[in-house]
């Protein structure tokens, strides 16, 4: 297994990854939109997709992040606003992976930081990120939706 940053070449497979952790999380499965919001995303690049592939040069779980900015810090951070393991793989340290590339391009760019947010409910996730360095902070999370 590696870690390599996804481009347009590997678009179709991470499609699939990116569509199965939209369903996931109890939405529509929608590859066209999919297919555009990521095309998007790399070409303009919007973010940076990292992807574990297998020995058969199959894709089989991916991260992507967000740059955004912290004024309090002065400095770039990160978001890590996905992540997802085909179930098929998991249990192989494949997110472990993942994230430390996170934490590596976060170290690379002089960055304060890594965010991420996930459902309390997640308990891999909730289990996963303290085990991988991530501190819980006690910050009110508010979002507001345009709908």
């Amino acid at each position: 297994m590696k870690i390599i940053q996804a481009k347009l070449t590997h678009l179709d497979q991470v499609i699939d990854l990116f569509d199965a952790y939209r369903v996931w999380y109890r939405k529509e499965s929608n590859k066209e939109m999919a297919r555009n919001f990521l095309t998007e995303r790399i070409e303009k690049e919007e973010s940076i997709i990292y992807a574990c592939e297998n020995e058969k040069g199959e894709l089989v779980g991916f991260t992507q992040l967000y740059p955004i900015f912290s004024s309090v810090r002065m400095k770039r951070m990160w978001l890590l606003n996905d992540l997802f393991v085909d179930p098929n793989f998991r249990e192989q340290g494949i997110s472990k992976m993942l994230i430390n590339q996170a934490k590596d391009l976060c170290k690379k760019t002089n960055a304060c930081g890594v965010l991420l947010e996930t459902e309390t409910s997640n308990e891999i996730g909730n289990n996963l990120y303290p085990a991988t360095g991530f501190e819980l902070e006690e910050n009110n999370f508010y979002f507001w939706t345009n709908s």
